[in-house]
This record gives C-alpha cells, sequence and structure tokens, in this order.
C-alpha cells in the first residue's frame, strides 16, 4: 500500500460518526493501518465501511473512553495488533448545545466527559509508546466555537477549549521526542447529524451558517483533509497549533 502514511498505524477515536468515518476513510487512502474505536456497537462496520475493499489493514475497537481503561484497552489493541502506535487522532466527543443555565450537572458532566477526558485519557495511554518510537502525531479535534464565541456552546466551549490547551501543553512537552500534537478546530460540519435535523432546527442551521463567510458548513472530507496532513511527516516542524476549518468565521 502506498501512500504518505504507508505502513504507518492510526487510533481514530469517535470512528463511528460522521467526522470519523471521514477521517478514517482519508487516513486509510493514504495507506495507514487503521484502529477505529467508538463506544457504538456498530463501529467494525462503520470502519470497514470507510477503508473500503482492498484497504490496509484495519481493527476496530468498542470503548468507552471516557473511562481510562478503554483508552488503555485500545492502544494496546493497536499494539498487539500492529505493534506500533504512530498516530492518535482524538475525534470522540459530541456536545450537548443548549443554554448554560438549562444544563443540569449530569450534562455538564457528559460534556467534559465526552470532549475533554477521552482526549486526556487517550493521551495518556498513548504516549508512553511514541515516547519508546521517539516518534508520534496527535492530532486532536477541537472546535472553532472557542474562538468565536458562538451562542448555547458554553459548556462546549469549556470543555473543547480544554483541549485546544491540552494540545499546547503537551506539544511543549513532547516535541524533544519527535512527538508533534496538533488540534484541527472545525465549525459547523456537514454531518449526518447535522443533516438529519428536524424541522424545527432550520432556522438554527440557517443563522450558523450566516456567521460564515465562506455560506455553508464543512464538509467532513475538508476535516479529514487538515488531520491527514497533520498526521503525516511533511507536517513535522508544525506542533502546538489549532487548524480552523471554519471558512472564515474567526480570521487572525
Amino acid at each position: 500500500m502506498r501512500g504518505r502514511l504507508a505502513r504507518q498505524v492510526a487510533v481514530v477515536t469517535g470512528a463511528a460518526g460522521g467526522i470519523g468515518t471521514a477521517i478514517v476513510h482519508r487516513l486509510a487512502a493514504e495507506g495507514a493501518h487503521v484502529v477505529g474505536t467508538d463506544r457504538t456497537e456498530n463501529v467494525a462496520e462503520q470502519v470497514e465501511k470507510s477503508v473500503g475493499t482492498g484497504g490496509p489493514e484495519w481493527h476496530a475497537v468498542t470503548a468507552d473512553l471516557a473511562d481510562p481503561a478503554g483508552a488503555e484497552r485500545v492502544t494496546a489493541a493497536a499494539m498487539e495488533r500492529f505493534g506500533r502506535l504512530d498516530i492518535l487522532v482524538n475525534n470522540a466527543g459530541g456536545g450537548i448545545i443548549k443554554p448554560f443555565l438549562d444544563h443540569t450537572l449530569d450534562t455538564m458532566r457528559e460534556t467534559v466527559d465526552r470532549n475533554l477526558w477521552t482526549t486526556v485519557y487517550c493521551c495518556r495511554a498513548a504516549l508512553p509508546h511514541m515516547l519508546r518510537a521517539a516518534y508520534g502525531r496527535i492530532v486532536n479535534i477541537g472546535a472553532d466555537s472557542v474562538r468565536n464565541g458562538l451562542f448555547d456552546h458554553a459548556m462546549y466551549n469549556a470543555a473543547k477549549g480544554g483541549v485546544h490547551a491540552l494540545t499546547t501543553g503537551l506539544a511543549r512537552e513532547f516535541a524533544p521526542h519527535g512527538i508533534t500534537v496538533n488540534t484541527v478546530a472545525p465549525t459547523g460540519t456537514s454531518t449526518p447529524t447535522v443533516l438529519s435535523r428536524p424541522p424545527d432546527a432550520v432556522e438554527r442551521y440557517r443563522k450558523n451558517t450566516e456567521l460564515i463567510p465562506l455560506g455553508r458548513f464543512a464538509t467532513v472530507e475538508e476535516v479529514a483533509s487538515a488531520v491527514a496532513y497533520l498526521a503525516a511527516d511533511e507536517s513535522r516542524f508544525i506542533t502546538g497549533q489549532v487548524i480552523s476549518v471554519n471558512g472564515g468565521t474567526a480570521m487572525l
């Protein structure tokens, strides 16, 4: 299998979701062996569809990554199956989007668990393997809403903002060891979940797209493209960065 990620091994979390399946497809197309993980039972089916026939060897693991044992199990599976772990894409997440005072303690905890703790636990599980190899690429999925203060996103931004901050801290700490850590921060993205919104959500969708100068949501393939670049060796001098895939909603 040829490609800029040929023979490398990538763990992709949230692999059964819209952005996750696109990332799996893109990394496999670049030649990587993919270990896809999700808490849903159909993760193997989704990974198989994403890799396609004739693609690199792949493996799927059902795990709750908000539990550190789940993260350890996924990285152990990658090492057992392929003997290495080169790339970690922390895509698991999902927002509980509502006004701040409408949140309950449970929904606040779930938002942080799904978005921040999954990333923390997976980084802790993967980094020892990358340290031994003196090589690694960690790509976190953040959120452009952290920068633009999108309405009803306060708790989601708190969790994703933690991911952005974790990125810079880890990037500096592990730079001497050949490991880069970056974040891809999408704006609204046309995932199956977004596209299946009920009619009463149409107005919210319209208001969100009005905030984007390019006038539309990102595609999952556009997000996956940024991830693939940061996972490749050609991005070796980029670390500690938040790369916005946002159609211009926030600019330098």
